[in-house]
């Protein structure tokens, strides 16, 4: 794997115009020009880096992907979705399990998503930057859609990065809060679910824009579980997958939404962004191409990772978890107040709870230098409760260091040790996984899914080499379990 250029990024651009009028012109050519921008665009105007960009997001979901099989009720999920039956169109990944299109795309979402491993952090055309989970829909998707077509690499890869772009740049220019109570990974996903099927499908514009109004009436999604740490949190971009394929399966036999589905009354704007700026969701539109920034180092919502990544660095500084007499973390008032600051007391789904946690990521960094879907799945340990337990949450931080934190272990001979992280692992612009990074944490996830080595390696190979490859058969066969 080689580093992906980041070119669209330098020079910086001009400062979009917001003014009135111009916001109320893009609102009035948003969905066609997006719709134009997902079925006319052709291969030789999609950047290579950009396709190198899609593989590395694939790559990783994919990892993501066969680790979720290790979760608990996961094998309960893909046994519900086989019961479901229909036509076998594609398989569940690490599964030799057909059934249609859409199923498969939903049970491939949940287990992507199931150990909050999947790549986060939309990314917006001048570099903005907002909560999303958008890959761990539309690889799903484009699995799921690419084997039931016979599409080749290429097409597949083509649909993913048009896919990843339109869902960046409405999920960046919807004013998106995680505290709203809405979870976007169950709106802005589906419009990107709707695009990358409806490309596949070759639907053209006005099949792309009609798929639109049929997927608008399925979006929805609540960060309740999150903030509950229930698995259900899950599901939101699971429906989308499946709202996406469903949508345009209708849209391909005559079926039709309102005429306006994005940007209309009580459309897409209306209905899911707050304060909508879809002059911003145009801005260089098929000059920059966006998605998810961010391929997560560590296995936890992407709020604890300055704090664990502070850890892990202590960690490796020789700092141990049983050294410690008082761990404390400071990070912003909204933090601390937030779903990850909650005191840790786990319940009927431990490792839920440790993926959301502070307190317990913390805890594991000092403890293994690292938090994987196997240390998740370890958050009953005595030992790491207690610690989880003592740790102390500091809201000292200023409102916009909000990927900022310090922690400072107090060891049991009286020495104290401080890391501060301002920009934890992961984001390609600031601190980038290496290559070789990214492929470990893939080789690494096989492992624990139970994957052969020498099948990982394999499957490795072939999704690095996707873009050349007739079709995703040989990939499937390869990361299926045994």
């Amino acid at each position: 794997m080689t580093a992906p250029a980041q070119s669209d990024t330098a020079p910086s651009p001009a400062p979009p115009d917001t003014t009135p009028d111009c916001a109320l012109a893009a609102r009035a050519q948003l969905t066609s020009r997006l719709a134009s921008h997902v079925a006319a665009t052709s291969p030789g105007e999609i950047p290579a880096e950009a396709r190198e960009r899609a593989v590395v997001r694939l790559v990783d979901a994919v990892g993501c992907a066969l680790a979720g099989h290790r979760a608990p009720g996961a094998a309960e999920l893909v046994a519900l979705a086989a019961d479901w039956g229909g036509r076998p169109d594609a398989r569940i990944p690490g599964t030799a399990v057909r059934v249609p299109a859409r199923t498969a795309a939903w049970a491939a979402s949940v287990l992507t998503r199931t150990f909050d491993f999947e790549p986060v952090s939309a990314e917006g055309p001048g570099g903005q930057e907002v909560a999303a989970h958008i890959t761990g829909t539309t690889v799903p998707v484009a699995l799921a859609e690419a084997e039931r077509r016979g599409a080749t690499g290429s097409e597949l890869l083509d649909a993913l990065v048009l896919a990843d772009d339109v869902t960046a740049r409405l999920a960046v220019g919807s004013s998106f809060d995680v505290y709203s109570g809405q979870d976007n990974t169950g709106t802005v996903n589906g419009i990107g679910a709707t695009a990358l099927a409806a490309r596949l499908a070759g639907l053209g514009e006005r099949g792309l824009v009609d798929a639109w109004g049929l997927a608008v009436q399925q979006l929805g999604g609540s960060v309740a579980p999150i903030f509950d740490h229930a698995p259900a949190f899950r599901l939101p971009m699971a429906f989308a997958a499946q709202a996406g394929v469903t949508a345009v399966e209708l849209a391909a036999i005559g079926y039709r939404g309102e005429d306006d589905p994005l940007a209309g009354r009580f459309g897409f704007l209306d209905r899911f962004c707050a304060d909508p700026r879809p002059e911003l969701m145009l801005e260089r539109l098929g000059e920059v191409f966006c998605g998810d920034r961010v391929i997560k180092p560590w296995s936890s919502c992407r709020a604890s990772h300055p704090s664990l990544d502070a850890a892990a660095r202590l960690h490796a500084r020789g700092v141990r978890l049983e050294d410690a007499a008082r761990v404390r973390i400071h990070v912003t008032p909204r933090t601390a107040a937030g779903f990850v600051g909650a005191e840790w007391a786990p319940g009927r789904t431990p490792e839920v709870d440790a993926a959301f946690s502070l307190r317990f990521t913390a805890v594991a960094a000092l403890a293994h230098g690292n938090v994987r879907p196997e240390h998740l799945l370890g958050a009953g340990d005595p030992a790491l409760g207690a610690a989880a337990a003592a740790v102390e949450i500091v809201p000292s931080l200023a409102p916009g260091e909000y990927l900022t934190a310090e922690v400072e272990v107090l060891t049991h001979d009286g020495a104290t040790f401080r890391e501060r992280v301002d920009a934890p692992l992961g984001d390609r612009h600031h601190t980038p996984l290496t290559p070789a990074q990214v492929e470990g944490k893939f080789l690494a996830n096989a492992e624990f899914a139970g994957l052969p080595a020498d099948r990982a390696r394999r499957a490795l190979h072939l999704a690095l080499d996707l873009a050349d490859a007739p079709g995703v058969g040989r990939l499937l066969d390869a990361i299926t379990l045994p």
